[in-house]
């Protein structure tokens, strides 16, 4: 049994090529009281409007909402970093979107939202990395893990492109490889009644 200083407050999902269908799948599977909220971030080409989040909200139980500057973070919704912003955490509510140069050619960052996200929440963090084509978020979930937050990895002979998670699974101390088609009963067990 967890204790209250393990209980997750946030799971942080990184994405690149091949993810969109992970991402799709566990959406559909998510419980809508998880108790903490769920941040994707995923490298996309920067455009002036987003059809993620309408996609997503589709098979989502939860609300799904692009990242806004200030945005204020809620339990039990979904959000999504924009494209061409690195997302940066103010503090547990608070998020601020950066415009600073890229990271491994990428911008939003997984690297950069990992390692912000584990200053703020340490060890009640979850931070997940599925499929992609570099190995941004490799460095963050070692950031993570240093923080003693929970590190979790798609297997990577499950992923589309399995460069990203074959570099952290090589890399990174992790918790658990994780089939897609489980992901969201993993996440669903987060939730501490």
């Amino acid at each position: 049994m967890e204790t209250e200083d393990q209980k997750t407050e946030l799971v942080v999902i990184g994405g690149s090529a091949g993810s969109l269908q992970v991402i799709l799948e566990t959406v559909k599977n998510l419980n809508a009281d998880l108790g903490f909220p769920i941040v994707f971030v995923l490298h996309r080409k920067a455009q002036a409007t987003s059809i993620l989040p309408n996609l997503l909200q589709q098979f989502a139980q939860m609300q799904v909402i692009e990242i806004e500057d200030k945005t204020e973070m809620q339990k039990n919704k979904i959000y999504i970093v924009p494209s061409d912003y690195h997302l940066l955490f103010e503090n547990k509510h608070t998020v601020s979107l950066d415009s600073s140069e890229k990271m491994n050619y990428s911008r939003p960052s997984i690297d950069v939202t990992f390692q912000s996200a584990s200053q703020v929440f340490g060890p009640k963090l979850v931070g997940i990395l599925l499929s992609g084509a570099n190995s941004d978020g490799v460095e963050g979930l070692k950031y993570i893990k240093k923080k003693r937050g929970k590190v979790w990895i798609q297997d990577p002979d499950t992923a589309d492109v399995d460069y990203m998670p074959r570099q952290a699974v090589k890399n990174v101390e992790y918790d658990l490889i994780v089939k897609p088609e489980n992901l969201a009963r993993y996440i669903n067990q987060l939730k501490k009644n």
